[in-house]
């Protein structure tokens, strides 16, 4: 499955900068940057006051959207000559309308005033023989316009407080060995490879080398 593909990087001693997140005090935190490009990006997220609330049933179809256009992105930073086709839209809509409905997994999207820039599902973990207490961040996508400005952070941040509430003391991820941006992104979060887990999936026309990411919460 074409999981985990696109998410935003942040240097973890730049997380200074504060987004809204809708039902959760404070805020939660987003990377700065001197550069001027971070600086605009914060600037403008900032005026725009980026949130991560839970998703609704109306979200279901720019979700579905930014699904199949993030994964086609970061898919051609790993494998340049290669594509997948993507899923059609209405059945990835369907997929999400079904998970939001019935919280399987749970769904949080960051907006930038009215537009779905990220999404993350969480739940327990999917993975056969293990513990009630492990969750796993099933999908993480970030707009493609939007990496780089923190926008990932905020979701996972969100994910974590999620998972702490439904009892979980762990957390896991599938990432492509391949996907240097999504790699980087978790390891600075705090996660470790799992090196007995490496396997390989079927990616469309090609094979790609997964590994499982965890970490205490």
């Amino acid at each position: 499955s074409l999981t985990n593909l696109a998410v935003d990087y942040v240097l973890p001693d730049k997380m200074h900068q504060k987004v809204s997140v809708v039902g959760q005090p404070g805020g939660l935190p987003i990377g700065g940057n001197s550069s001027s490009r971070y600086s605009q990006s914060q600037t403008r997220l900032s005026r725009e006051m980026l949130k991560v609330r839970p998703a609704t049933l109306r979200d279901a179809k720019q979700i579905a959207e930014l699904h199949n256009a993030t994964a086609q992105e970061a898919f051609k930073t790993m494998i340049a000559e290669a594509t997948v086709p993507p899923v059609q839209l209405e059945k990835r809509q369907a997929y999400w309308r079904e998970a939001i409905e019935y919280a399987e997994p749970q769904v949080q999207v960051a907006v930038d005033g009215s537009k779905i820039v990220g999404f993350v599902g969480y739940d327990r973990s999917r993975d056969k023989g293990t513990p009630n207490t492990l969750g796993e961040i099933w999908d993480i996508y970030v707009d493609a316009a939007y990496w780089g400005q923190g926008v990932g952070l905020a979701l996972w941040d969100a994910a974590r407080e999620g998972l702490q509430e439904e009892g979980c003391t762990h957390v896991s991820i599938w990432v492509p060995i391949a996907n240097d941006r999504a790699m980087r992104f978790h390891e600075l979060a705090g996660f470790k490879r799992e090196m007995s887990s490496a396997k390989t999936v079927p990616m469309g026309p090609v094979k790609v080398e997964e590994i499982r990411l965890k970490q205490p919460l």
